[in-house]
């Protein structure tokens, strides 16, 4: 079947992915883009530099306005409350009825809210039900959008005491944001220490550490309750026999995906829209990408680059073409001025890897390996990007490499590509 027309649900970077890589592979069909946002903009900066007040919204957008128009692509603000895959079609809250040859879901997720959804065990050591928290409660915020991001600015006053439920990537970097702009921060995760399946123990710890260096207070342990009360939100913390009162807290414990219109509509959820190696879901009609969707047989991605790479996989399904060809995923976090950036896996699941230290943990720039064997499976580094580009392409390209090689500071990691 010719493909004429393409509606995308989803103006993240997800969703603009598809329809970038659709124009840039010759489709010349009708395409369409639907966002809740006043335009396509980007996220990772929002816990940084726009909640820093460094950068503005026009300032991040994935692209810029004439772009749209100059792709061709119908940029439609609203919000799709129904899919009927077989006619092809999405309703918009206002009652538009939008149809298409092919519908790609791209429609991210929200921040989990203790008490309404439950929240993964990794993250918490149980569920808090007890927090009981109405979504009309005063003082609390979550960060996914740009409207977040300016509430919590709004409260982020010099000298403003601010307590972070979760202590991982949004966690922290929202932490070290708000001790820059001059705020009292305590972080409380049960994790001792966070993050450590990402980036391993040793390197997990140390970035945990620098919390205390720079000000915030971490505290290991969980939130038992949060109440409002006209002298700010009290927190019961488990393990203190007396409550704190905060002037504002963040509800940073993960995100779920935004399934409600494709389980409406039959398609098969699971942690996400499930979808092939292809993206497309269980009805061929439609496709899914980004964080609200899900491979089949494969851990759900929430990073950035995997939203643009599903979002790239989706447009040359639908245009019947080869697609990218697959990598190890990575991504990257920032805190108190250092960069730093992950690929691959620190960890083998049976335990039979070793770990490699290039330089000295602590003493940035410095790089940790995990090796199988003779193969990397995975690396973290800290303002040191050239050795994650070298891991990946390590871990891609599958190269035999001696661990003295990598440890060795002194060592030209890209000679080792040549295996």
């Amino acid at each position: 079947m010719t493909v004429s027309s393409v509606v995308v649900v989803g103006g993240g970077i997800a969703g603009v992915s598809t329809v970038a890589e659709l124009r840039k592979n010759g489709y010349a069909g009708e395409l369409t883009l639907l966002t809740i946002d006043p335009f396509p903009y980007d996220r990772p900066p929002l816990s940084k530099d726009y909640l820093l007040g460094a950068k503005d919204l026009e300032s991040i957008a994935l692209q810029a306005p004439e772009w749209y128009s100059e792709q061709r692509i119908d940029l439609v603000p609203g919000l799709v409350v129904a899919l009927d895959p077989a006619a092809g079609t999405v309703t918009l809250s206002d009652g538009l009825e939008l149809s298409a040859d092919r519908i790609v879901l791209a429609t991210g997720g929200h921040s989990l809210w203790p008490d309404v959804e439950r929240v993964v065990t990794e993250r918490l050591d149980r569920p808090p039900a007890g927090l009981g928290i109405p979504r009309s409660t005063t003082g609390i915020h979550t960060l996914r959008s740009a409207e977040d991001a300016d509430a919590l600015r709004h409260v982020l006053l010099p000298g403003a005491r601010l307590l972070v439920v979760g202590a991982g990537l949004i966690g922290a970097e929202v932490a070290s944001t708000a001790r820059k702009l001059g705020s009292e921060v305590v972080l409380v995760d049960p994790a001792d220490p966070p993050i450590a399946a990402a980036v391993g123990t040793q390197v997990a710890a140390w970035l945990h550490s620098l919390h205390a260096v720079h000000g915030v207070e971490a505290v290991t342990a969980t939130v038992e309750k949060l109440e409002s009360t006209r002298a700010g939100v009290v927190a019961h913390i488990a393990g203190e026999t007396e409550p704190r009162t905060f002037d504002a807290v963040l509800l940073a414990v993960g995100m779920a995906p935004d399934t409600a219109v494709a389980k409406a509509a039959g398609l098969e959820v699971d942690n996400g829209v499930v979808v092939d190696d292809h993206q497309v879901t269980t009805h061929p009609k439609v496709l899914a990408v980004g964080d609200c969707s899900r491979r089949r047989g494969h851990r759900r991605a929430e990073h950035w680059e995997a939203a643009v790479h599903d979002g790239q996989r989706a447009a040359r399904t639908i245009l019947g073409i080869d697609p990218p060809a697959e990598t190890v995923h990575w991504f990257w976090t920032d805190r108190y001025g250092l960069h730093v950036e992950v690929v691959g896996e620190m960890r083998s699941p049976d335990g039979d890897h070793q770990t490699v230290v290039r330089g000295v943990v602590g003493e940035p720039p410095f790089s940790v390996f995990t090796l199988r064997g003779e193969r990397v499976i995975g690396a973290v580094a800290v303002d040191d990007p050239n050795a994650v580009r070298a891991a990946r392409r390590m871990i891609d390209r599958g190269v035999d490499v001696r661990a003295s090689d990598l440890a060795d500071p002194a060592k030209n990691l890209r000679s080792l590509l040549r295996g």
